[in-house]
């Protein structure tokens, strides 16, 4: 009994980290909005998270569950993937970074798009704190029966 709810605590933790590290990316390409210039070379480039469902348990557990149809997952950061679109051209020649024509490479990024992913992310994160508050409370529940 008390196992279930430490999975689904477990399922909820790696659900909390997974929108951490998504905020961070998503807040690293907001403050970069504008940045023409990096230790790469070129523009900053917009980067992204990719997120995995992986099984939950042991293997012997995992075989059940197969069996059972019921296999539990939690999250997982499988990689970070860095965009490969051409930078946008930004006509200014004013621009320490402006080539011979007056253009400026600047980072792919649309603010609106971030912000939407941002607000996703948030809420995501939220739901997934809610849903840990409320097995750690039926389990603590769980507890007081049992005395």
């Amino acid at each position: 009994m008390m196992s279930s709810f430490f999975k689904s605590m477990e399922i909820s933790s790696s659900a909390l980290a997974a929108q951490r590290v998504r905020m961070n990316i998503l807040s690293s390409n907001l403050a970069n909005v504008q940045t023409t210039r990096t230790p790469e070379g070129g523009p900053y480039k917009r980067q992204d998270v990719v997120l995995s469902a992986i099984p939950l348990g042991s293997e012997f557990e995992d075989m059940l569950a197969d069996k059972l149809d019921s296999k539990l997952k939690k999250v997982q950061v499988v990689s970070i993937h860095q965009d490969t679109k051409e930078a946008r051209k930004v006509f200014d020649p004013t621009h320490a970074d402006a080539d011979k024509d007056g253009y400026v490479k600047m980072p792919n990024i649309q603010v609106m798009s971030e912000m939407v992913n941002m607000i996703t992310a948030t809420r995501a994160y939220e739901a997934n704190a809610t849903a840990f508050n409320e097995s750690k409370a039926m389990a603590q529940k769980a507890l007081e029966i049992g005395r």
